[in-house]
């Protein structure tokens, strides 16, 4: 696990600003560094050594030293492709899955990345076409951030790389805060930096002559497959005892993550390690700690758990969002970095529970097309004035408001995601200068365009992989780990579980009493039930009391008070959200943090 950088281009002190690039993200790879640089280009590399920890050292060469690599990430299946490799005469100097890598792109080129099982993004320069290629993995477990400067590109794993180009002018994208508030997490191809781009989960990057192509290589695609349910019990737990092997492979020890929920708790009775990290907050209800112990102590191994306090919880907030990059309201995002913290003082690697949810349909959202379709006798236009009617009416936390006010909506009008904030009405009235750029349709009605003659499960699994597992779930995975020099690695995330996943019934996945169905019975025969039945809490936090403490509704408050909350919001309508909270009349919680979060980020990068 790494950190990579670079800027095509010439400029006079070109080997001291990589450097300082490189250093930016020295928390990826504290281990050692390396650089590259010709006339044309100048790359950066830090590693966190992992496999080959003496010979897989940065940036590396083919053969010819025509090509150079430097890559963030690991390929679990770089023995076969090794071997592959050598049989049809490339000349390998190490054991490492970088030289791996390197000769693939030379043998198969971009092909070659059908080849890969693992999580990755890396750049190759070729030296004598001058052109940069460069990769991100099928589902965005590694980051992969660009921008053009003139002709030149610059690109890194973290976007304060790309801050600290010389001829990079920093700008805030008010598109990206826009949308922000409705999807809790940066959702645009363009970041919050203007300019500054992600690259896309499944797509590479050719750069040569001042231009970019970018090109998807892997589309995920859902076929269902009838089989009986003791069929596909038996096919998940082959496919994931497999893919957390797989996963095993490493010089040096690995750990995992545990919280409650069936999906950490299903990887950790399966990976054959002595150590799990578990943290939990000064509520009693808020901490998964003993649950955490409980499932260590049934499988036989030593559990590390970590009471994060909320002076700690708070104190961390402006930190946090400057590892993230951009604004994340995700308050687990701490938890997962407190996690993080505590795991890395005991081992380099941690195997984790992410994307089984979207993988296996585990969101209990998941179930509402079925309590909606018992409604489906009803003719549209008459649920959708039921539908409009409860939203009038009906008051905030009444049972059962929410399924009466979804009566009337298809799911593309009704679901944009795992979390919904803000409706494009909220944010008009909460910015000052609302751009209207995107809806919420212009952002994922392409995505459910891909998926039209699916059923609403799968669209719902679709879009919640395209956008909420990337844009939240792996990026929060990544940069809350490596700020600690922690490889985090995602069994659920390998293409040949998503591959037998996606053959899933929809009734195998998600019914009227439970999700993840199929992957629940599965993991019964590894853990006591009650953990593999266990309602998902995933290191909740307790925002919503903490509002209504005087202390941190002081913090908030002089937050939306301040000059930074003026120029971006109207600041009547943020304190009235803050007192609904404080006084009980109204749950803001979720908007007052998206705010919050925001302007935590925007104090860190922009100063005020």
């Amino acid at each position: 696990m790494c950190g990579i950088c670079g800027f095509t281009g010439h400029i006079a002190n070109k080997k001291e600003v990589v450097d300082e690039m490189t250093r930016k993200i020295t928390h990826r790879g504290p281990d050692s560094e390396g650089t590259f640089t010709d006339d044309d280009i100048a790359m950066g590399f830090r590693r966190l050594s992992i496999i080959d920890l003496n010979d897989g050292s940065q940036p590396m060469y083919n053969e010819d030293g025509n090509l150079v690599i430097t890559f963030n990430g690991e390929i679990y299946n770089f023995q076969e492709l090794t071997r592959e490799l050598k049989q049809k005469g490339h000349t390998f100097k190490t054991r490492s899955d970088t030289e791996a890598l390197i000769h693939a792109y030379e043998e198969y080129g971009p092909d070659m990345l059908c080849r890969l099982r693992g999580m990755f993004a890396f750049a190759i320069w070729d030296r004598s076409k001058k052109e940069l290629f460069a990769a991100r993995d099928f589902f965005g477990i590694k980051p992969f951030y660009y921008t053009m400067i003139g002709d030149d590109l610059v690109y890194g794993s973290e976007i304060k790389s790309i801050l600290c180009h010389p001829d990079f002018k920093k700008e805030l994208n008010p598109d990206a805060l826009e949308s922000y508030l409705s999807f809790n997490y940066s959702v645009l191809e363009e970041t919050f930096f203007k300019g500054v781009f992600r690259l896309w989960p499944g797509h590479y990057l050719k750069y040569s002559n001042g231009k970019i192509e970018i090109t998807k290589y892997w589309e995920p695609e859902f076929r269902p497959v009838e089989r009986t349910l003791e069929e596909s019990v038996k096919l998940v737990d082959e496919v994931m005892l497999d893919s957390v092997k797989a996963h095993m492979i490493s010089d040096v020890e690995v750990g995992s993550f545990l919280s409650s929920g069936v999906d950490s708790s299903y990887v950790a009775a399966c990976f054959n390690g002595d150590k799990t990290f578990t943290v939990g907050f000064d509520y009693e209800e808020y901490s998964e700690i003993d649950h955490a112990k409980e499932l260590s102590d049934y499988i036989g191994i030593k559990n590390y758990g970590k009471l994060i306090t909320t002076e700690e919880y708070w104190a961390s907030l402006p930190t946090v969002q400057y590892h993230l990059d951009e604004p994340l309201a995700d308050a687990s995002a701490v938890a997962l970095y407190f996690l993080s913290q505590n795991a890395s003082q005991h081992v380099k690697v941690c195997l984790s529970g992410e994307g089984a949810d979207e993988v296996f349909g585990g969101y209990p959202i998941y179930q509402q097309p079925i309590h909606l379709k018992k409604y489906s006798w009803l003719p549209m236009p008459v649920r959708r004035v039921i539908g409009k009617a409860a939203e009038k009416i009906l008051r905030r936390g009444f049972r059962g408001r929410r399924l009466m006010m979804n009566l009337g909506k298809t799911v593309e009008e009704r679901f944009i995601g795992n979390i919904k904030i803000c409706t494009e009405a909220d944010r008009e009235r909460l910015l000052k200068n609302p751009t209207k750029r995107y809806t919420l349709k212009d952002i994922t009605g392409p995505y459910y365009d891909r998926v039209k003659d699916a059923d609403d499960v799968t669209k719902m699994q679709y879009l919640d992989m395209h956008l909420w597992l990337c844009g939240d779930i792996l990026l929060k995975g990544d940069k809350m780990s490596m700020a600690n020099s922690l490889e985090v690695r995602v069994p659920f995330m390998d293409k040949k579980v998503f591959e037998f996943a996606a053959t899933l019934p929809t009734a195998h996945k998600v019914n009227e009493k439970t999700s993840k169905y199929a992957l629940r019975l599965a993991a019964n025969s590894h853990m006591p039930p009650q953990s593999a039945n266990r309602k998902k809490l995933g290191f909740p936090v307790p925002i919503r009391i903490w509002l209504r403490d005087d202390k941190y509704y002081s913090i908030v408050l002089k937050a939306f008070e301040s000059e930074a909350a003026g120029r971006y919001f109207n600041q009547n309508e943020l304190l009235k959200l803050l007192n609904e909270h404080k006084s009980g009349r109204r749950d803001n919680s979720r908007v007052i943090w998206v705010i919050y979060t925001f302007l935590i980020w925007y104090k860190v990068y922009f100063g005020d």
